[in-house]
Formats: C-alpha cells, structure tokens, sequence
C-alpha cells in the first residue's frame, strides 16, 4: 500500500508549500497530494482553502489576490518559525521541483462557490503541456464531476480519480461515465465489502486521511492501493511502506 504524503508532509511542514514537498522527499515518499486554484489574474496556485486566512497571513479569498500580491504573503510561520517565509507557490514551480526530486503529484482541483471549473482546468491543463511535465507522474483528482469532464478531454493521457465523502451507491456508474481510474473516499467510511467491489470493477482505490497506521491495518489485505496521510513518518515507524 503507497504512502501518498498529504498537502505535502502537513504534520512536519506547512500543507501546500516547497518546505513540505521537500520533506517528502526526505521520507522518501513516492507521492504527494496538493490543490489547487486560480488567481484573481489566473494562475495556478496551489492551495487548499476558499480562503488565505488560515495557512498565510493575509486575509480573504484567494480568488481576490492577483499572483504578486499572494506570493507576499507568509504562506510558513504560522506553522513555526524555521518556515517564516514560506510563500503560497504556483502549480507550475511546484511540479517542476517534484520533478527534480522524483515525486509523483496528485493534483486535486478545487472548486468553490463562484469559482469556474472550465477556466481551472484549462489553464492547469496548459500549463502542464507548454512546460513538458511528465503525465506519467500526474494524477487528477476532484469532488467536482465537471473537473474530471473537462480534464477528460483536455488531458485524456492524465488519469483521474473522483473523490467522494461516502462511496455513493452508483460508484461505478460515475466512474464509467467519468472514464475514471481511480476512487478516492473518506478511510473513516470504507468498508470491506465495498473495498472489494471497487478492486473487482479494475478501479484502484486510494483513501484519505488516514493519520493512525492502526486504523487502516487491514486494507491492504482489502485491496487499497494508497493512503493520503498528514503522518507518514508514523507508518515508516511501524513497518517499511511500497514505494
């Protein structure tokens, strides 16, 4: 079962920054798991909430900042000092440092009220082929159907995951619909019996956020193939993980 380090290493570094994804270079993490958004002038940035209060300094909605204005802020000290200074960084030079280190990333779109899903995708979906980033390393994942319909079209190479809370009753009908290759769930809601489905429909199946290594014990004898964590380090203590 891979470890895919949540927002980065969100338990060692501030979620959604260089500093994190360095640290899961250290752990020697295979995967990473970031968001991303769009700039009041349409940049890719990657953060997760509607929001910059809670992970910056500033205040507001991202979609208020144009890119010079957010990469002022302080995206580090309010997680501790040796990160003051830590900027909210874009899509664009966050994958090419995942590049450099070898890490794999899933991006994970978000949308908020307002927000536009086409707009998002295009421009994530441009960025990514006018600056040659491996798709292979790549992996698209959104609670929003019509991400995964645009990516579709736009980045059919690129796989993509539908992310749920509960795993819905018509789960294979959306992925079918949505020629996914993966579901992502709440770990907290997941049973055996719907484990086992997902596997034998040829889906991988991917949980999140799974922060105590004893609460998941037994889904890889369930088929899951990857666990998003904020705590990897905590499963490397307790037994070597693929990848």
């Amino acid at each position: 079962m891979i470890l895919c380090g949540h927002r980065g290493v969100a338990s060692l570094a501030p979620e959604n920054t260089l500093a994190g994804l360095e640290k899961a270079h250290q752990l020697g993490l295979e995967w990473v798991e970031i968001d991303v958004q769009l700039t009041k002038d349409e940049k890719v940035v990657v953060i997760h909430d509607e929001k910059v209060n809670r992970c910056t300094n500033g205040k507001g909605k991202v979609r208020k900042y144009d890119w010079e204005q957010l990469a002022r802020l302080d995206a580090g000290g309010w997680f501790g000092a040796e990160f003051a200074g830590q900027h909210v960084p874009r899509l664009r030079d966050y994958l090419a440092r995942a590049r450099e280190l070898g890490i794999r990333v899933n991006i994970e779109l978000k949308i908020y009220d307002k927000d536009n899903p086409a707009r998002l995708c295009r421009k994530v979906s441009k960025l990514i082929d006018k600056h040659g980033f491996d798709k292979a390393g790549l992996l698209f994942s959104s609670f929003e159907p019509d991400c995964l319909r645009y990516l579709q079209v736009l980045q059919p190479e690129i796989p993509r995951a539908l992310l749920v809370e509960h795993i819905p009753d018509d789960w294979q009908t959306r992925l079918e619909q949505l020629d996914c290759a993966a579901l992502h769930c709440n770990y907290r809601y997941l049973s055996r019996e719907q484990a086992e489905a997902v596997k034998a429909a040829g889906y991988r199946l991917h949980c999140y956020t799974a922060n105590h290594p004893d609460k998941v014990k037994d889904f890889p004898a369930w088929g899951v193939d990857m666990i998003f964590t904020d705590k990897p380090q905590d499963y490397q203590q307790a037994s070597p993980a693929e990848g």
